[in-house]
C-alpha cells in the first residue's frame, strides 16, 4: 500500500469520522509528511490511531485528535498561533501552513532541536521554536489569535488567557485521571470568555504539573 493510500485511509477512517471536517486543515495534514516526524522504531505506526511515544514524557497526538482540534480552532491565514509543547514538530509544521506565524514552546531541548531540524528541512519559514517551561505560564510581548496546549492541565483558570486577542481561541484538555475534557475557549471581549466542551479524552499531564492537585492555569 502506498503512503498516499495510507494517508487516505487515515483521513477516511480516523479523522473525518471523529469530526475533523475542516477541508483546509485536512489538506495541511495530508500535505505534511507525518512519517518524517516519527522515530524509526515507530515508522510503521506513523498513521495508527495511537499516541506515538517521543520521549519518556512526551507523545504525539493521535491523527484523530489533530484533525478534531484543527477543525475546532478553524485557524485563518492571517492569524498568529502559540503552541505549548512542540513535541515532534509535526503539528507545528501543519499549523504553519494554516496561519501567519506560529511560536512553539518546548521544555525538552533535545525535542525542540529535533523538531527544528525537521521543520527547517521542510522549508517552513513562519515557525519560531523556543525552549522553556510553559507550566509556569509564558510571558510574551505578543498577543496571539490561537493557543494550542499539547498536554493536559488539572484545571483551567486563566494562566494564558491574557495572551489572546479578542476573538482568539484556546484548545486545552482539562482534568485528571480518566476524567478529562478537551475544550475550546474563546475570548468574546476583554473580560468575557466562552467555553465549549469538545470531547472526552486522556492526555499525559503537562511536565511540571503531574502531581499538582490545584493549579491556577
Amino acid at each position: 500500500m502506498s503512503i498516499q493510500q495510507v494517508k487516505n485511509n487515515t483521513m477516511n477512517s480516523q479523522i473525518r469520522p471523529w469530526g475533523g471536517l475542516n477541508y483546509i486543515a485536512n489538506n495541511a495534514l495530508m500535505d505534511t509528511p507525518r512519517e518524517f516526524f516519527v522515530a524509526d522504531d515507530y515508522k510503521n505506526l506513523a498513521f495508527a490511531d495511537i499516541e506515538i511515544p517521543l520521549t519518556a514524557g512526551a507523545k504525539m497526538f493521535s491523527p484523530k485528535i489533530e484533525g478534531r482540534l484543527l477543525d475546532a480552532l478553524d485557524i485563518k491565514q492571517n492569524e498568529t498561533v502559540l503552541e505549548i509543547g512542540t513535541g515532534s514538530g509535526y503539528l507545528t509544521a501543519v499549523v504553519a501552513k494554516l496561519c501567519k506565524s506560529i511560536t512553539s514552546i518546548e521544555i525538552d531541548e533535545a525535542l525542540s532541536q529535533s523538531a527544528q531540524a525537521k521543520i527547517t528541512d521542510l522549508g517552513v519559514e513562519n515557525a519560531i521554536l523556543e525552549v522553556g517551561d510553559a507550566s509556569k505560564g509564558w510571558r510574551s510581548k505578543e498577543f496571539f489569535d490561537v493557543v494550542i496546549v499539547g498536554s493536559s492541565v488539572p484545571k483551567i483558570t486563566g494562566r494564558y488567557f491574557h495572551l489572546l486577542n479578542v476573538g482568539g481561541r484556546i484548545f486545552v484538555v482539562e482534568g485528571a485521571g480518566n476524567a478529562m475534557q478537551a475544550k475550546l475557549i474563546t475570548r468574546i471581549s476583554e473580560h468575557e470568555w466562552q467555553t465549549k466542551s469538545l470531547f472526552e479524552t486522556h492526555l499525559d499531564a503537562m511536565c511540571g504539573l503531574e502531581f499538582v492537585e490545584q493549579f491556577k492555569f
